[in-house]
């Protein structure tokens, strides 16, 4: 990889992660918030600690949501261990920590990992928040090191195949004018 673009390539790793880590910790197990689901079918299989939900699923802790066809929970002596998510697409909205937005993240499967600490959004993976973007076939985003790994995926379908990111400029207390001049907003 030339020089320029491994400093591309750390600057947007690093505005990605600045973007994201103002989001919290997916869904909360330490919480006293419940975790709350509603399909219009579902199966429980208690020997095996699965739960399977389909038909307009939605999981809803306080803010934290997630819609989906098809939700699949995973239980261990833990308590709830992982989720799988898939529609077209599988949606996961949160509310950014200092309340100024919101994240909104959709991909055709959405895992959250109790273990790994983790989402991972994957095929047609979008992340939107405060008009910032974020594509790519698979996105990780580790929910305690707010670190946020993406790989693009084969250039045949929709996508160029490649890893985007669209990244608003900063808001500033002034611009200036035509004339140089510094105008207040």
């Amino acid at each position: 990889m030339k020089p320029a673009s491994k400093r591309l390539w750390a600057l947007a790793t690093l505005t990605l992660t600045l973007v994201l880590s103002s989001q919290a910790s997916a869904f909360n197990l330490d919480s006293d918030l419940p975790i709350t689901v509603s399909a219009d079918n579902a199966r429980l299989d208690d020997a095996q600690g699965i739960a399977t939900y389909t038909g307009d699923v939605e999981l809803v802790q306080g803010k934290t949501r997630l819609t989906a066809e098809r939700v699949v929970l995973y239980r261990d002596i833990n308590g709830l261990s992982r989720i799988e998510a898939s529609g077209q697409p599988a949606r996961y909205q949160q509310p950014t920590r200092d309340g100024q937005g919101e994240t909104d993240a959709r991909a055709l499967d959405i895992t959250w990992s109790a273990s790994d600490e983790q989402l991972t959004f994957e095929r047609e993976a979008i992340i939107e928040q405060n008009g910032n973007l974020f594509r790519g076939d698979v996105i990780h985003y580790d929910t305690v090191r707010r670190v946020v790994t993406a790989q693009g995926g084969d250039t045949t379908g929709s996508g160029s195949g490649r890893v985007e990111m669209v990244i608003q400029p900063r808001s500033t207390r002034s611009r200036q004018g035509s004339d140089g001049s510094s105008e207040s907003q």
